[in-house]
């Protein structure tokens, strides 16, 4: 994929309330009745995925990679959606085809679809010729704050563990130096 710039008004501040949405998603991967809204996730952490298009090549090395790290997640209470202007027919898909095959079987948390690309562009990271969002990432805090975010290039894949350390670092309220790790001490 080339390079390509985001044309959409970003709602999405850090420091802000996170802009609120309601998707359809593969929460129920056989009815595919189960939304995802924001309100679902309050009282926990939110990590927002979002990727350009099912069935494509950077896309599973990142989906798979947080779903491998899910119980990392889980374990600092952070939950994660993957986001898509994909239908949740084609996650549905997706999601039933084998990793060895392109596919993400066995992700361990939903898929959401913004077939509206409203959330993308909300979120800022709508390609609007296109019509599909650059990879961005948002972490967004129990009460609906959003405290971070990074948008890559569509050729760049995120890294689920510089998320973790975010997280990590945000739950500690204090002030952490570059490269701080869990476990270090803030500044003072």
């Amino acid at each position: 994929m080339t390079a390509a710039t985001a044309a959409a008004i970003d709602k999405a501040m850090v420091g802000q309330p996170a802009p609120d949405f309601e998707m359809a998603s593969t929460k129920n991967i056989e009815k595919l009745n189960e939304p995802v809204r924001l309100s679902d996730y309050r009282g926990k952490w939110l990590v927002m995925v979002f990727y350009p298009l099912d069935f494509t090549f950077v896309c599973p090395t990142e989906l798979t990679t947080f779903s491998d790290r899910y119980q990392d997640f889980v374990d600092i209470g952070a939950d994660i959606i993957g986001i898509s202007t994909d239908s949740v027919y084609s996650h549905r898909a997706w999601l039933n085809t084998p990793r060895d095959k392109g596919g993400v079987a066995d992700l361990k948390y939903p898929l959401a679809a913004d077939a509206t690309k409203s959330v993308a562009a909300d979120y800022g990271v709508l390609i609007e010729s296109r019509g599909i969002a650059l990879r961005g990432l948002f972490v967004i805090d129990p009460e609906g704050i959003l405290r971070y975010k990074v948008v890559h290039d569509l050729n760049v894949g995120r890294s689920a563990e510089e998320t973790l350390r975010v997280i990590q670092a945000l739950q500690t309220g204090g002030l952490c130096q570059a490269e701080w790790k869990p476990g270090q001490k803030t500044l003072n």
